[in-house]
């Protein structure tokens, strides 16, 4: 059975999805799809650490599905700017698990990742995956991955 690792930029998909369908993305449905194309041996969800109950409840939702949530804390800048980002983590998490998967499921519409799935791609011939709103993806991404697959009404709550 195949081997899959997901990680989830979950700000980007929350954003992405609110902004482009006015709704959310359903992990339920996203684990239902991908767990039909094999085995899901390590699913990681990176998110921001804000302690409001919508969090926790979503946060604990996440883990009940199957997701490892990785938290990350939120920080205000003095000048109002915050700061809240994962890119490194998951950068350093799918390069320490491709040799060991034959699918690395990003679920992303950030084009910094272009690089690091041309690298996984080149270093491990694996298969890639991303999952983003396709008018709010960046074209180097869809590009990078082995497939690209929209987030569309099938994956929304």
């Amino acid at each position: 059975m195949k081997k899959i690792a997901v990680f989830v930029d979950v700000q980007n998909i929350y954003y992405t999805t609110r902004d482009a369908y006015r709704r959310q993305f359903n992990y339920r449905k996203f684990w239902e799809q991908l767990s039909y194309q094999g085995d899901i041996v390590v699913a990681n969800a990176y998110a921001i650490q804000r302690s409001d109950d919508q969090q926790h409840k979503f946060q604990k939702a996440l883990k009940h599905i199957g997701f490892n949530v990785k938290l990350k804390p939120y920080i205000q800048r003095s000048d109002g700017s915050a700061k809240g980002d994962w890119d490194v983590g998951i950068t350093i998490d799918i390069m320490k698990i491709a040799s060991e998967v034959d699918t690395v499921v990003l679920l992303s519409g950030d084009g910094d990742f272009d690089m690091l799935l041309n690298e996984v791609n080149a270093t491990h011939n694996i298969e890639t995956q991303v999952y983003g709103v396709p008018q709010l993806t960046a074209n180097s991404l869809v590009n990078a991955a082995t497939s690209f697959y929209e987030i569309n009404e099938s994956l929304l709550q």
